[in-house]
């Protein structure tokens, strides 16, 4: 698991909520803070769903979180979770 941790840190996207007002690629403390006292534990529940183990390579890693974020967003029937974009990432421009 510690393999996909480093894999977050470089991701282009991640996870989030519609009401946190912060961008986890720009001011990740005060994400997660928001993130965690309103009960979401986004990174847990992707580490949940994310079916990745250290025997992985970074494209299976990557490939894995992707879809375990498009399922969590796909079976949100709340309509809480979205996807928040790395701003500095060339990919996303």
């Amino acid at each position: 698991m510690e393999k996909s941790i480093n894999f977050l840190e470089k991701s282009p996207i991640m996870l989030t909520t519609i009401d946190n007002p912060y961008n986890p690629f720009e001011d990740f403390d005060n994400w997660l803070r928001y993130d965690n006292n309103k009960g979401y534990g986004s990174l847990e529940y992707l580490a949940r769903i994310a079916s990745v183990d250290d025997s992985m390579s970074d494209e299976e890693i990557e490939d894995a979180i992707n879809e375990a974020i498009d399922e969590i967003i796909r079976y949100d029937f709340m309509n809480v979770y979205t996807i928040a974009e790395d701003p500095n990432n060339s990919v996303n421009k």
